[in-house]
């Protein structure tokens, strides 16, 4: 009865949804508010040939609007004409009167694929996304049985796995807590390459001439589409362990969220030379040799390290006093590895602009640089803390639509001059303009003369 009071309607200007056996209630979301479309398929609903259609309002949460179980094919087609309408909203052209029946559409192209993971790549990308969760999910598991959560059975049987270990020699010891690693290191490498390959199976990133489409997931297929005028920035990222084998990850900043996640993944594992044709078709482009670094305030580097130090040299008066004899080294010893580890940090906290983008980048451990361009900023803030007033450095809060961007520790003057050159680029922008979406003739004109700037670059 429910199924056969749950209605929608398309209309000229905005998507409707009118649900409620005894009581009703009726939604309307304007075009110019659904920022994404995406397409989602669990597992039994995907066996039907079904899908759910999730449209992204920027409101976040439960007040998000979504259609459950329509065919993949009527899905496809909600998609394509929401998202036409709403482009054709943002040029300013007017809408075609809508018809109940939703009229077949042409439907986007198979695009060019950008990037893809085979499973090879996939295990490898699990083998590096090391997780010990299955163990929460054990523990919590085992909180609903009653003799195993009691402390006097447990306290009972460490203490008679104690007492055998204690009579065992030392080299079975030692292999004893050996083979236990090695056991600890599989389960969480089975675990992230579980978890990573439910999430990312069939991983494609694909590019025509409306954007960009990802689709992943084993059991639940995810579709996502992003048109490309809605990229507001790049997040370049990367991990402690995997940026010394050269892996990266790329994500969109967009209003839209991704898996309640701020940016959407479209590149989770890949090299850099990988990650630059989807730069570049993005409309982006990544620093070069011509790209002129500015590094944070030596003020600032001093600041962080004398506070970091102060912590872990309170924590060794603490220890001298109230520890026995030469435990106050080890405090002491992380006080002198926070210095050196923000000294060495502060090689990599750097920032940049030129005329069309502004760059941050910083992390030593897990290096992560952030892009974004000129046009798509809309505020500028310089803060300043009482010890940053007194030290002449500040941060430069950019304010970008689904994002944040921060550059940390700048000197007042270059704060300054920074936020004159970004605001004479905010107040000769057009905002109302800003979204629309270009036509496919211009846009192909346009990826190919950034192609030919980045490859001459």
């Amino acid at each position: 009865m429910g199924w056969r009071r749950l209605t929608y309607t398309i209309s000229e200007t905005d998507i409707r949804v009118e649900s409620g056996i005894f009581s009703r209630a009726a939604r309307s979301v304007p075009f110019e508010r659904i920022q994404d479309v995406s397409l989602e398929a669990k597992p039994l609903p995907r066996l039907l040939g079904l899908v759910a259609v999730k449209f992204e309002t920027g409101a976040g949460g439960a007040d998000d609007l979504a259609l459950q179980y329509l065919t993949a094919a009527e899905g496809e087609a909600l998609r394509q004409l929401v998202r036409e309408r709403r482009e054709d909203e943002a040029a300013g052209e007017g809408a075609a009167a809508a018809d109940p029946a939703m009229p077949a559409r042409t439907v986007d192209e198979a695009g060019e694929v950008l990037f893809a993971m085979a499973p090879g790549r996939l295990l490898t990308f699990g083998l590096f996304e090391f997780s010990l969760a299955v163990f929460a999910v054990l523990g919590g598991a085992l909180q609903y049985l009653d003799n195993v959560t009691d402390i006097d059975v447990w306290y009972g049987w460490l203490k008679e796995q104690g007492s055998t270990v204690a009579t065992l020699g030392r080299e079975a010891q030692v292999f004893g807590a050996v083979a236990g690693i090695i056991g600890l290191l599989v389960v969480g490498s089975v675990t992230g390459v579980v978890r990573t390959a439910l999430r990312d199976w069939g991983f494609t990133l694909t590019r025509s001439a409306r954007g960009f489409r990802r689709q992943r997931g084993l059991f639940t297929r995810t579709d996502v589409v992003m048109p490309a005028h809605r990229v507001q920035g790049l997040v370049i990222g990367t991990g402690m362990v995997r940026y010394r084998f050269g892996w990266h990850s790329l994500r969109f900043v967009s209003l839209a969220q991704d898996d309640k996640e701020q940016s959407h993944v479209v590149a989770p594992f890949a090299t850099m030379e990988e990650i630059a044709p989807i730069v570049a078709a993005s409309g982006f482009r990544l620093p070069g040799e011509a790209t002129r670094w500015q590094r944070a305030s030596t003020r600032h580097r001093t600041d962080l390290a004398i506070r970091d130090a102060a912590i872990f040299a309170a924590a060794a008066i603490a220890t001298a006093i109230l520890a026995p004899p030469g435990l106050f080294l080890i405090p002491l010893g992380l006080a002198v590895l926070a210095v050196g580890a923000n000294l060495y940090a502060w090689e990599f906290r750097r920032h940049a602009i030129d005329d069309k983008q502004v760059y941050a980048s910083h992390g030593f451990l897990s290096p992560r640089q952030e892009i974004a361009t000129r046009l798509k900023l809309h505020s500028v803030e310089i803060a300043q803390g009482p010890v940053a007033r007194l030290r002449g450095y500040a941060t430069v809060h950019l304010g970008l639509a689904g994002g944040s961007f921060a550059m940390r520790g700048v000197p007042i003057e270059d704060a300054r001059a920074l936020r004159a050159q970004v605001m004479e680029t905010i107040t000769a922008t057009d905002y109302s303009r800003l979204d629309a979406a270009p036509a496919p003739q211009a846009l192909s004109a346009a990826q190919s003369g950034f192609s030919e700037n980045f490859l001459a670059t």
